[in-house]
């Protein structure tokens, strides 16, 4: 089985922040309003891909919000908080989450400790957020600063404090991406694994696969020599796809090849 396991937000789907162009639609409403779209290359394009490989959505988003995402067909599998769920169609997978759970044992009172300093940060903006026990979550108005503040007073041996934006994170060492392609690849049994995303968060999924996809915009990090670096001349989305639906060909070739 070949997997593709792929972030979501700015990866796949923009919101109305991000230009992408006029040829899009809304894969995600709020409220009543779209907040998410797709351009029509990139619906199209994932619509191939899946109907080639396993198409495993991989988000930090919780599961009620990846479910507010429409991508024209529902994935058979997907990761939800930062890979600490996984979902068989639309349920959560009772034994996989108990095991992250188990995972993090270790970080639980690290991450008391953050969900008390980030109630006292200066700069937040928003209600701290403790993700199903899994991981602490905010905004800030100085999310630099704010990280910063947390890197100090917490033990970096089991967490691990990130910005998106104006978003901050403190996420247990067990609890990453790289960790849940890992299990998930075992789980299924996959002879070749690619990724692809466009934050820190990413980093250790790309560690762990075959073929690795990143924006222009990370072209400065140290990055897996598995990963490619996209050429930023179209929107991320439709440049990942399309080297992806390249290297599956390419895989398939070689594969038949072989069998001759």
């Amino acid at each position: 089985m070949i997997v593709f396991c792929t972030d979501l937000d700015n990866t796949l789907i923009y919101s109305h922040r991000h230009e992408i162009g006029a040829n899009k639609y809304a894969v995600e409403r709020y409220q009543g309003r779209p907040v998410s779209y797709l351009t029509e290359e990139t619906g199209r394009l994932l619509q191939e891909l899946a109907g080639q490989v396993c198409v495993v959505p991989t988000t930090t988003r919780t599961t009620e919000q990846y479910q507010r995402v429409n991508l024209g067909w529902t994935p058979e599998y997907a990761l939800t908080c930062n890979g600490g769920v996984l979902l068989c169609g639309q349920v959560e997978q009772k034994e996989w989450y108990e095991e992250s759970v188990r995972r993090i044992a270790s970080a639980s009172a690290m991450l008391k400790r953050a969900a008390v300093l980030l109630e006292q940060e200066p700069e937040r903006e928003l209600e701290v957020r403790w993700v199903k026990e899994l991981f602490v979550f905010t905004k800030s108005r100085q999310p630099q600063e704010t990280v910063a503040r947390l890197r100090h007073a917490l033990n970096p041996a089991l967490v691990d404090v990130f910005a998106n934006g104006v978003k901050v994170y403190v996420v247990p060492k067990g609890l990453s991406k790289g960790e849940a392609v890992r299990r998930f690849r075992r789980l299924v049994h996959s002879e070749f694994l690619m990724t692809a995303g466009d934050s820190a968060f990413d980093i250790s999924m790309f560690a762990q696969s075959d073929l690795a996809l990143a924006p222009r915009s990370m072209a400065e990090r140290p990055l897996p020599k598995q990963t490619a670096v996209m050429p930023g001349n179209k929107v991320f989305s439709e440049e990942l796809l399309s080297y992806a639906l390249a290297a599956v060909k390419e895989r398939n070739h070689e594969s038949k090849k072989r069998m001759l």
